[in-house]
């Protein structure tokens, strides 16, 4: 992780951690960098979307101000998804896209994720440029003389270009017609698309909590509070409901029973039915270390290769497209199909999953026997960015995890990483037991408090 960009982009409490000043800064060193890569005399293009948080008007004047300052002009596209960002900045050949999100975060969080003119998030260099601009004195920023200064512009209407995109992923006309799916938009970016989405592919969708106010982003709802949506599609006798973060980019489901289908089981299930249609590239599905270990297990059995990375959706894409990959992702529900998008897109993953049950005649419950996840405990712990940096430095940490896996036999695995978002290190852990991995992951929590607290 850099000085100020995490796993995804420049994460803080708005206003104070992201400020305006902050924003600007960020918006001019853009600028600068795509000045300077652009060559004299050509005039940077730079598309920003933004999600439904109270504090995202604000980022999004201060950033539009710092980019016209720098000498680039911008194009708002108002409130929508972030692979929608990503997804309209190569259609219209801008020379880079801004979200303004804090994606799965409470609302008085806020973030920057920048995508470059092919649609992919900044790499670790591009983004250490940008921060060594912000962050030290001695490398000027571009000033933009009057007649340099960037224009502001919107083009609110381009969300239904995007709408398109992925609605063509699934091919026919009303491919989905007859499927009764309730969709939880989480107060967020997907308010704005999800209804014309599912409308176009002609599911009977009900839709909820799609009524954003500036602070109930997440509240309660979308992936990350899934527990309303279980009740609600087992109580109606939906085939499926799907959940979606405040920006849309990552998608978790619900089966006709009520039962979690995470990203994992969703990875598996596309993975099988690319493989069965000959169209998973070198046989192989990409995720990360916090994948259940039951994915491995499903990939052994299937014939199926995996590719492992570090946290982090831009990892699992680096790897993709490294070596020629077409399906990857996270268990938070962050999926990639390169074959359609150029970041992971919670409305793309809905909407092949269901195309999947549709294709198949199967129940999503049916369609998630291919893969048996095993017993997990994930423990997010409050920690300091010193506590982050001390981790893996400990050797009493690095003790106790050890004698915790001797204890595991083989059957499981703890990992402990710090979180690249949130002032947070977490650990999980995995095995046949419940109460036993419940009872390891508070253990080494304590370790980890006694040690580096």
């Amino acid at each position: 992780m850099g000085r100020l960009f995490g796993t995804d982009g420049i994460r803080g409490i708005a206003n104070r951690d992201l400020s305006i000043q902050r924003s600007a800064q960020v918006g001019q060193a853009l600028a600068t960098v795509l000045r300077e890569r652009l060559g004299e005399g050509k005039k940077p293009k730079v598309f920003i979307g933004k999600d439904t948080r109270l504090s995202s008007d604000m980022i999004e004047a201060a950033l539009t101000a710092g980019l016209c300052a720098g000498g680039a002009d911008c194009v708002s596209l108002g409130v929508v998804p972030t692979p929608a960002v990503a997804c309209l900045t190569v259609a219209h050949q801008m020379d880079a896209g801004v979200m303004i999100s804090a994606s799965h975060n409470p609302f008085h969080f806020n973030g920057i994720k920048i995508f470059g003119p092919k649609g992919y998030k900044l790499t670790d260099r591009e983004e250490a440029e940008i921060e060594d601009m912000i962050l030290d004195d001695a490398i000027p920023m571009h000033k933009a003389e009057a007649g340099e200064i960037g224009r502001y512009s919107r083009r609110e209407e381009l969300a239904k270009e995007y709408i398109r995109h992925i609605a063509a992923t699934v091919p026919g006309e009303k491919p989905l017609a007859g499927m009764r799916v309730l969709v939880d938009c989480a107060n967020g970016s997907a308010s704005r698309t999800a209804g014309e989405l599912f409308e176009q592919l002609g599911a009977n969708a009900d839709i909820i909590c799609r009524e954003p106010d500036g602070v109930n982003v997440n509240q309660d709802c979308g992936s990350t509070h899934i527990h309303r949506l279980r009740e609600m599609v087992k109580a109606g006798g939906y085939a499926l409901g799907v959940a979606f973060d405040g920006d849309a980019d990552r998608c978790l489901a619900v089966d006709e029973t009520g039962a979690l289908v995470d990203g994992d089981q969703m990875i598996a299930i596309f993975a099988t039915e690319m493989k069965r249609k000959g169209s998973l590239r070198q046989n192989t599905a990409v995720v990360t270390v916090m994948s259940n270990y039951g994915f491995m297990n499903f990939a052994r059995e299937s014939g199926i290769t995996v590719k492992t990375t570090k946290v982090g959706d831009r990892y699992v894409l680096e790897t993709m497209l490294a070596e020629g990959y077409n399906i990857g992702g996270e268990q938070s529900g962050h999926i990639i199909f390169t074959d359609h998008m150029t970041t992971g897109d919670g409305q793309l993953s809905a909407i092949q999953l269901m195309a999947a049950m549709k294709e198949t005649g199967k129940t999503l419950s049916q369609l998630t026997k291919v893969i048996t996840i095993l017993p997990q405990v994930l423990v997010n712990m409050e920690a300091t960015v010193d506590m982050k940096a001390g981790l893996a430095e400990s050797l009493e940490i690095s003790a106790a995890v050890r004698a915790c896996e001797e204890e595991l036999a083989g059957e499981g695995r703890v990992l402990i990483r710090p979180s690249g978002t949130e002032p947070l290190i977490r650990v999980m852990v995995e095995g046949p037991s419940q109460e036993q991995i419940t009872d390891i992951a508070h253990r080494i929590v304590k370790a980890i408090q006694e040690t580096l607290s």
